[in-house]
């Protein structure tokens, strides 16, 4: 048996029905051109060495060609390893470093930064399929699925450190197949359904959630390369499905076009990546008819709870745990807490990666009794449903994009003059989260915010970057010794909220 998730797509989809639909409604693509793509793509990537097993660096603006490209990974047997398209080269470089890449494949603006350090062939491939490495493919190949095994990698997506360094989630076979048949029976997918995709697809979002839920039910994609608010709403009535972050539904909600009319065809909204506010939830109901389905999930796990499909959707809540799926809230000494009490969140089941690339200490830290430890705070209530009330681990989700205080901070201790800083996330109604730093300075030193933002911006992706800098004489500490953020959070919340 081929446990290849491109097996598992293959069996279900039809050649003839379409794949990739633009913004208008017209078709673009057949599920046939997939596996003609799919075919093609494999080949090339086995042309320039790859074996697999072997990891595919790419870092390409959204296309259906980027789209095609993933899938070749999976058929031939290659791990795709995605990246975000703010990356700065000195990021980008770590990476190649870290995962040794046989080929990347990257934008035409962004092959030569990869050149400058990539240890492998360097392609490029642009928005229309062109590039370097769509020059030599054949009319036809006749290449089969690569057998690969249900713990076989099929991915590896990266996350931010808490130490500064990004890690290596290691996605397999199993676990992304996993998460398509649940979420697929789990939100009523049936023939007829059309996915709106707004979402970047080097996300496990837009990528394996949206995307692999869509294909494993054979639907087309209304495909859109970015998120434009008034686009997405005039395109509603051409499909069933759309999955978001709480920014596009705010953002939505800011335009006049939004009502119940414009939603009529719709089946599901579902929103994810960061917490949807209450009020974006109750505001999009009276505006729409319609009731948001809120889910959890994480990078390193794919989906771990939903609301319902039928039945309350709490708002506030990501719902009960998936099916399969195994949650412990715990204490300090790892013991489960009372209902409605506040604990670490931990979860396992066959959604759940097998560790970090290349860190197997981290990898020994970060799962106990077999469980992962997301890293999230959370409460359960009486009805099974799930709320997550903080992060342990201080991180900052802005837009739907993780960022770690610890790998910002890093970047703005760099500045001469910096003595230190502190990282935190101020609620913001567009993004959710703003990224706010909090920076002490040197003696008789001159920074000023613009210097410390435009640094930031020639360092790191620009969702990292600090939406505001502020300047203290010293940093609240605890009689440890360590900086209080949550003192930061509450002061610059109260004094400087984002709207």
């Amino acid at each position: 048996m081929n446990d290849n998730l491109y097996t598992v797509f293959a069996e279900r989809f039809i050649p003839t029905d379409p794949f990739i639909r633009s913004p208008d409604g017209s078709d673009l693509h057949s599920y046939a051109d997939l596996e003609h793509y799919a075919s093609l793509y494999a080949d090339r990537l086995e042309r320039l060495g790859a074996v697999p097993g072997d990891r595919v660096m790419v870092q390409v603006e959204k296309s259906p060609f980027c789209l095609f490209l993933s899938f070749a990974c999976l058929r031939g047997g290659f791990v795709y390893l995605p990246l975000n398209t703010a990356y700065q080269p000195e990021e980008l470089a770590y990476f190649a470093e870290n995962a040794e890449p046989a080929v990347v494949v990257a934008s035409p603006e962004q092959q030569p930064v990869f050149k400058d350090f990539a240890r492998c062939p360097v392609e490029s491939l642009d928005t229309n399929g062109r590039g370097s490495f769509t020059e030599e493919l054949p009319d036809s190949v006749s290449q089969s699925i690569v057998p690969r095994s249900h713990d076989d990698l099929a991915a590896i997506l990266y996350t931010s450190g808490t130490t500064g360094k990004p890690k290596g989630a290691m996605l397999s076979h199993g676990n992304l197949a996993s998460n398509a048949r649940t979420l697929h029976e789990l939100w009523g997918f049936v023939p007829g359904d059309v996915l709106l995709h707004s979402l970047p697809v080097f996300h496990v979002h837009g990528l394996f959630i949206a995307t692999n839920v869509a294909v494993y039910n054979g639907s087309p994609l209304l495909f859109f390369e970015k998120f434009e608010a008034r686009s997405v709403i005039e395109a509603l009535p051409s499909a069933t499905v759309y999955m978001g972050v709480p920014t596009n539904y705010t953002r939505m909600l800011a335009e006049a076009a939004l009502n119940t009319e414009q939603c009529t065809n719709m089946r599901l909204f579902i929103s994810g990546s960061a917490p949807l506010l209450t009020q974006t939830f109750r505001e999009f109901e009276v505006r729409t008819g319609h009731t948001i389905l809120e889910r959890y999930g994480m990078t390193e796990t794919g989906m771990n709870t939903s609301n319902p499909l039928v039945g309350e959707r709490k708002p506030g809540t990501v719902g009960p745990a998936l099916p399969n799926v195994d949650v412990r809230i715990v204490d300090d000494k790892n013991e489960p807490v009372e209902e409605g009490e506040t604990g670490s969140l931990l979860v396992t089941g066959p959604n759940v990666f097998s560790g970090y690339w290349r860190m197997p200490d981290k990898n020994l830290e970060e799962f106990t009794d077999g469980f992962f430890k997301t890293g999230d705070l959370a409460t359960r209530d009486e009805d099974g449903y799930i709320s997550i009330v903080g992060r342990s681990k201080d991180l900052v989700i802005t837009g739907g994009l993780n960022v770690y205080p610890k790998e910002v901070e890093s970047a703005i201790d760099q500045i001469a003059g910096v003595n230190e800083s502190a990282v935190i996330g101020i609620p913001h109604r567009d993004f959710g989260e703003a990224v706010t730093a909090v920076v002490v300075l040197d003696e008789d030193a001159s920074v000023t915010e613009d210097d410390v933002i435009t640094h930031l911006k020639s360092t790191l992706a620009n969702f990292k970057v600090a939406k505001r800098v502020y300047f203290v004489d010293e940093l609240p500490r605890n009689t440890m010794g360590k900086v209080q953020k949550n003192v930061l959070r509450e002061e610059y919340d109260s004094g400087a909220r984002y709207s």
